[in-house]
Formats: structure tokens, sequence, C-alpha cells
């Protein structure tokens, strides 16, 4: 079996912290097997740096049994228990096992070295328990309430906040009173094993390596109001140079508590057929060459103080920019009308502009219908009762939705609008699009650029 350093330990394990192997391909890599990176990867979150360092320690009766009742009692196997002992051989703890089950714990009993000795062994009096009663059972007596009234005290203060006990806080207050009394008493009183104490006190005294790491996650989160999910912030941090695996942001993000909002439904305009309906012409192909190919529209409501609104955009599909908007009281067609104007006005002279919609009564009407084809747009629509045909619009309601709507307090409804048109020009040029890596802005001004 071939040995490796602890440089190159430390390599795999950057190597996949930090990069996009996997461990499969780590250990393809370095011919060996993806349980041997696994077991290096859980060292290290463990025990750091020390996980490698030899030790030379003989391992006591009693550490041996530690391990082995830690295992049963947690359904550990001796992969894990090598790991979160530190021990250098999975192995080792296998014998261990196999030595109990055919001799007993006599077997970790350490055998005396050298030729026996011919001297007569004397009988050394056992120590004994303080007599029931005598000043030294008493002595002791108070010495264990005091204990128990100080574990109590810190305790409580740590956990007020919680409204429960964690193992955390039992750590924390052990640690704190273990020049004061005996650990074997504290952590018998608090009902935890050693091993499990000076494995938390291991982690709690090792600094967190990825403590910057969560600084600016946390930053990144606070700076777009808690829309990044783990994959946008993994793709602000490589903007900012910080190539981060995604499964780690992910995981890091899970620790702090952050997650995006949920989404909701959108406002339903179908009315049967009360104009004409144009053929299903994008037929979900969502991808635009470039800007003013394809745009999409939609209708989505609002429920805000008592009242109901109504928001119109357009969207292209190029890169995901609202064009514009227009907002109502009310879904009548003025809301349409004014919306199709105003996109109008931003299109070039030159154009092969396609017009997508679902079936609303809106989109059916005559005027809209020659509102396109005056200035040579081609309409298209969704089939009947289908949303995935216009998935992308939806798509935007429901972002919109969980990072605006659900996310902000408004006073009035003329603030909602003002907060509203704020929103939208944040979505167009300072909010990153995942597929983009850019603001849609932003991705279409390189775009114009490049031409």
């Amino acid at each position: 079996m071939t040995k490796f350093t602890n440089e190159q330990k430390l390599e795999a394990i950057t190597r996949y912290q930090y990069g996009s192997e996997s461990t499969n391909e780590i250990a393809k890599s370095m011919a060996t097997s993806a349980s041997v990176i696994r077991n290096w990867i859980k060292q290290f979150e463990y025990h750091g740096l020390a996980a490698f360092e030899k030790s030379y320690t003989s391992h006591t009766a009693q550490f041996k049994m530690d391990v082995l009742n830690y295992m049963n009692e947690n359904g550990v196997s001796p992969n894990e228990a090598a790991v979160i002992f530190n021990i250098s051989s999975p192995g080792l703890i296998r014998k261990w096992r196999i030595q109990l089950a055919s001799v007993g714990v006599d077997a970790f009993v350490p055998k005396i070295k050298g030729r026996p000795s011919m001297k007569k062994e004397t009988n050394k009096q056992s120590i004994q328990a303080p007599v029931e009663g005598s000043n030294e059972a008493l002595q002791a007596r108070i010495k264990q309430l005091e204990m128990e009234n100080e574990y109590f005290k810190k305790v409580e203060c740590l956990s007020s906040s919680k409204g429960k006990i964690t193992k955390e806080d039992k750590v924390k207050v052990i640690y704190e009173l273990r020049h004061k009394y005996s650990v074997k008493a504290l952590v018998e009183f608090a009902g935890i094993k050693r091993s499990t104490y000076y494995d938390s006190v291991k982690k709690m005294n090792r600094p967190d390596p990825d403590a910057e790491l969560k600084v600016e996650i946390q930053a990144i989160y606070n700076e777009h109001e808690g829309r990044y999910g783990y994959r946008r912030i993994r793709d602000e941090l490589a903007n900012r140079g910080k190539k981060v695996n995604h499964k780690k942001v992910q995981r890091i993000m899970k620790a702090l508590g952050l997650k995006c909002l949920v989404r909701m439904k959108k406002y339903k305009s179908y009315k049967g057929t009360v104009g004409k309906i144009a053929p299903n012409i994008l037929d979900r192909n969502f991808k635009a060459d470039a800007p003013n190919e394809k745009w999409v529209t939609d209708i989505t409501e609002f429920k805000l103080f008592g009242e109901k609104l109504y928001l119109s955009p357009v969207l292209d599909l190029f890169n995901g920019e609202i064009i514009t908007y227009t907002i109502g009281s009310r879904p009548t067609y003025s809301l349409v009308s004014e919306m199709i104007a105003k996109a109008l006005e931003r299109l070039p002279e030159e154009h092969k502009l396609l017009m997508h919609s679902d079936q609303g009564w809106h989109y059916q009407m005559k005027k809209y219908r020659h509102a396109l084809e005056s200035r040579g747009v081609v309409q298209s629509m969704s089939r009947k009762g289908n949303c995935y045909d216009n998935s992308v619009m939806e798509n935007f309601f429901g972002i919109m939705k969980s990072e605006f709507l659900y996310l902000k307090e408004f006073q009035s409804v003329e603030h909602f609008k003002l907060e509203l048109e704020n929103y939208i020009n944040y979505y167009n040029t300072k909010r990153m699009k995942a597929k983009l890596k850019m603001s849609p802005v932003q991705y279409r001004t390189r775009f114009i650029q490049a031409a």
C-alpha cells in the first residue's frame, strides 16, 4: 500500500475543498481509493494538522473501552471512530473489537515486561471511600454540592437565550470548571462521555479555517437581502477572485441558517377565446442570440393594504432584462396597451422581434394584435392551460415576489410602487443571473461592445 506524506494529504484536501474535483477524481489521480481521501478530509475537519502528526502514545485499556463503547452506542464504524479519536488506523480498532469478543477486558491489560520478581508482594491497602458520617465524607459531599451549584449557574447563563441546554453548553461549562473540579466528576454529572468532551474541546480550541469565508458569504447574502442561493453566492465569490466549491458554500450557508424564500402562484388572465389565438411559434425555445429577438410578457397580481395591484412587464429572452412595465389597480386592457406602447418605443426600426404571451384575453384583442403588426412584430401564444410555454416570465414573477414582495415592508401603495421601481432597476443592473454570471444590463453591454 502506498504511503503518502502529510504534504500530499493536505494537497488532496485543498483540491477537494477549494477546487471542483470530487473525491473519486482526486483518488484516481493519486492511485488510491476514494474512501482514503474521504478519511483524510474527515480527519482534517476534526483535528486539523494534528490529525497527520505521528503519535507514539500507547492506548490505555480505558481508552480502548471508551472507543468501543462509543461505537456501540452511536452506531459508528471503525473508520469513523478512527477519525473522531484520531487513531492512526481503523484496523487497530477492529483488532480491539476482536480481542474484546474473544478474551474480554483482560485483553487490554498490559503485560508486565521482564522476569517476574522473586520477592513476595505485600498486600497494599486499597483506597477506600470515606466512612459515611465522617468528616471526610462531609467534606466530599460539600465539594460535590459546590460543584453542582456552580455547574447549574453557568449552564443557566449559557442556555437562557436558547431555552434549552445543549451538549456544547455542557462542554463549555466543564472546560471553565476543569481546574477547580475533577473532569471525571463533571462529565459524569453532566451526563456526557469523557471522549465526547475531549473531542468537543479539540474542535472548540481549533481556529475555524472558514472564518473569513463565512463572513464574506454572510455579507453577500445581506447585501442582496437574502435573494441569493448557494450557487449565485458561489458565482459572486468567483467574480471576487475566490473559487469555492458550490458544495462547500451550501454547507456553510446551512450552518449559518441562510436560505432563499419560497415562490408563490401568479395571476390567471385566461377567459376563453374572446379574439384571435396566435400559434405557439416560440415553442419553448427560450434562447435568443441578440437583444430584441424574443420578448415575453404576462400579468401578475399583488394584494396590499386591502387592494389589488396588477403588474404587466416585458422581458427580453436574450439576457432576462425587464424592458418596461406598467402597474395598475385593475387588469384592464389599458394596462397592456400602455405596456406595449412603452416597449415598442425602445424597439429599433430594423428588427426581427417575436412577442410571446399566454392566451390571456388582453393579448387576443384586435388593438393589441394591430399594435404588433404595425411595427412588424410576430405574435406568439402559449398553448391553452400550459404554463411551461411561458415559464421564463413566470420564473421572473416567482423571483420578484420572493426577493421583493415578501421581503419588504411597505407604508402605502405609493411606497410599494417606488420600491418596485428600485427593485427592477436592481434586477436589471446589479443582480447576477446565474446563467450569465453577471447582471442583464452588464451582459447586454458586453455583447454590444463585442459586436
